[in-house]
C-alpha cells in the first residue's frame, strides 16, 4: 500500500513540506509507504488541450507530470498540497495538476484523495476547496481531519509552532491509512462500483 504526496510549493523544504512530512510520518506508522514528490520548484506548463493523452495514455509534455502518472497509477492514495497564493492553490501545481488528472486514463475508482493548505493566514478553505475537485470528479473518496486539513506559518519552519494544524495533519494520516485498509479489505468480496451504461457527456447548446 502506498501513497503519493505533491508539495507544490516551490520551497522544497518549506512549511508545504512540513505538513506534508507530519501526514507521510503518520502514515508509515500505519505500515503504508509514502513518496513525497517536488512539484513547486519544477518548470511545469499548462495543458495544451490537444487531446493527443487520449491515444498516448500519458501527457505529450514529457516532464514530471508522466513520471508522477506512473506512480499515480499504483497508489492507493495521493495527497496534494499546497501554499496559499491569493486565496488559491501555486499556478504551478494547478498546471501539473490539470494535466495529470486530464492525462490519467485509467480508472482512478476508489484510491483515495486529500488535500493540504499551508498559509500565513487566509485563504486556505478557498485553496482546500480548489484541491478537492480533482477528487470528486475521479470517483475518488476524500479523507477529512478533525479540522479542515490546514497548517499556518510564514517564515520558513514556522509550521512546527502549529501544534493544532500538526495533529491535524496526524489525524489526517491515521483516517487515510484506515480507509486504504478498509477498502482494500472490502475489495475482496465487493467488486467495485460500476454504472453499467454509456457515458453521457452533453453541453448545453441546442
Amino acid at each position: 500500500m502506498k501513497v503519493i504526496l505533491l508539495n507544490g510549493s516551490p520551497k522544497i523544504n518549506g512549511n508545504t513540506f512540513i505538513a506534508l512530512n507530519e501526514v507521510s510520518k503518520s502514515l508509515n506508522a500505519e505500515g503504508i509507504d509514502t513518496e513525497i514528490v517536488h512539484v513547486g520548484s519544477k518548470p511545469i506548463r499548462g495543458c495544451l488541450a490537444c487531446g493527443q493523452c487520449n491515444n498516448l495514455k500519458e501527457c505529450v509534455t514529457r516532464d514530471l507530470v508522466n513520471e508522477v502518472l506512473a506512480k499515480f497509477k499504483d497508489a492507493d492514495g495521493l495527497i496534494v498540497g499546497s501554499p496559499v497564493y491569493y486565496a488559491s492553490p501555486a499556478g504551478t501545481l494547478i498546471s501539473f495538476l490539470d494535466r495529470l488528472f486530464f492525462s490519467a486514463k485509467f480508472d482512478k475508482t476508489m484510491k483515495v484523495g486529500a488535500s493540504v493548505a499551508v498559509a500565513r493566514r487566509g485563504g486556505t478553505t478557498a485553496t482546500f476547496d480548489v484541491l478537492n475537485k480533482y477528487f470528486t470528479i475521479s470517483n475518488m473518496p476524500i479523507v477529512s481531519s478533525n479540522y479542515w486539513n490546514n497548517v499556518h506559518g510564514a517564515a520558513p519552519g514556522e509550521a512546527k509552532e502549529d501544534a493544532e494544524g500538526l495533529q491535524t495533519m496526524r489525524r489526517l494520516g491515521k483516517n487515510m491509512a484506515f480507509l486504504i485498509k478498509a477498502i482494500r479489505l472490502a475489495k475482496e468480496s465487493i467488486p467495485l462500483p460500476t454504472l453499467d451504461e454509456q457515458r453521457q457527456i452533453t453541453n448545453f447548446i441546442r
